[in-house]
């Protein structure tokens, strides 16, 4: 018979009144071939006070004892910081009790005109406790990282977004004034030059100077979008509005309310999720209409980008380099909210990103609806 550890002898807490049972429970565990030390308590304050300082392995209780049942004992010891398994060992338990005793937290339980069966059900219980202990360890130990991983990733993300911020304000001030007064040495020289050499590579520089500002304003508007500032209403607006002109995809934008409030933070999650959303509609949908729905309702800011394109398979979405996705569903937990992909009936793809937002973070106007066209 395996000991349930072979570095020490397994330490049993017997409840027993009956000289006679506990001695009988001593030569079965003899006879199993367990090493063991068994300790006797006959009375619930006893027993409580050596479960308390003794460092138990398993508890061995008889179900009915003078003015108390095991089911007592094991309310009262279920008190403790630590409970050791319990095994009951009886010949008057009934198959409800036993239900009863099982239901409520019992380990297992053993008839004494059955006493073979003694030493293997207490390694049984004993393994059962240390495999469930290191599962529950190994549970928190994976929170842990889960937490420390989500702290991490907000700092990331919270570092981006200052450093976008940081950037898209050096590109307008700097490169964008200095493009700028290119321009007007430029505009200058084209008007004071007669020479039609001259002019044609003024010409020239100019529309490349054009595309260079156009660009610079591009980056902006990605680093971070100063239409926000307008609300998200209008900004999720313009996006789409942006997305049909550049593509040609038709696409509609309804919102519950003109105006919705939410934190920064949320607000800016909104707009990239939208913004990669029709990203990936362009790249990937082979789509004829795109709707985009922002709502409100019980409290929970909703933003779903549904196409009827192609649609994104389960393989897609599971694919290790699907960043932006991926990515989406990370900004989603930082602001304590979640993202859904789904197909529509098998044709096209909806993104659904959820917030929960506090009442105090709501203020709503008149409902209204628009085509981005």
């Amino acid at each position: 018979m395996p000991t349930a550890d072979s570095a020490r002898p397994v330490r049993i807490l017997h409840l027993e009144d009956s000289d006679a049972d506990h001695e009988l429970a001593q030569y079965a565990l003899a006879d199993s071939g367990l090493d063991f030390r068994l300790v006797r308590a006959t009375a619930l304050p006893d027993f409580m006070a050596r479960l308390a300082n003794g460092h138990f392995d398993v508890v061995l209780a008889d179900f009915n004892l003078p003015g108390f049942t095991a089911l007592d004992a094991w309310t009262e010891a279920s008190k403790l910081e630590r409970v050791p398994p319990f095994v009951l060992l009886s010949s008057a338990l009934g198959d409800m009790d036993v239900v009863e005793a099982l239901r409520r937290g019992i380990s297992d339980y053993v008839r004494k005109d059955d006493l073979g069966k003694l030493g293997h059900v207490i390694v049984r219980a004993i393994e059962a406790r240390r495999a469930r202990e290191a599962r529950e360890r190994s549970e928190a130990e994976m929170a842990e990282a889960v937490r420390r991983s989500t702290e991490l990733s907000e700092y990331l993300q919270s570092r981006i977004e200052e450093e976008r911020t940081a950037l898209a304000r050096d590109v307008h001030d700097e490169i964008g004034g200095a493009l700028a007064a290119v321009k007007f040495d430029l505009a200058w020289i084209q008007r004071h030059t007669k020479d039609a050499g001259t002019r044609e590579h003024v010409n020239t520089a100019l529309e490349m100077l054009r595309h260079a500002i156009d660009a610079s304003q591009r980056i902006v508007l990605d680093l971070r979008p100063p239409i926000l500032d307008q609300g998200l209403v209008t900004a999720i607006d313009w996006l789409a509005r942006n997305f049909e002109k550049r593509t040609g995809v038709a696409t509609t934008f309804r919102s519950s309310h003109e105006k919705i409030r939410a934190p920064d933070a949320v607000q800016l999650t909104v707009y990239r999720t939208a913004q990669e959303a029709l990203t990936n509609v362009s790249k990937h949908a082979d789509c004829r209409n795109v709707e985009i729905e922002l709502s409100d309702a019980e409290g929970v800011l909703t933003l779903e980008v549904a196409d009827d394109g192609r649609g994104l398979t389960q393989d897609a979405l599971d694919k290790p380099k699907a960043f932006g996705l991926k990515g989406l569903a990370e900004r989603a937990r930082v602001v304590d909210g979640w993202l859904d992909i789904t197909n529509r009936h098998g044709i096209g793809t909806a993104i659904i990103l959820s917030v929960p937002l506090k009442p105090v973070q709501l203020q709503l106007a008149p409902a209204g609806a628009r085509g981005a066209a």
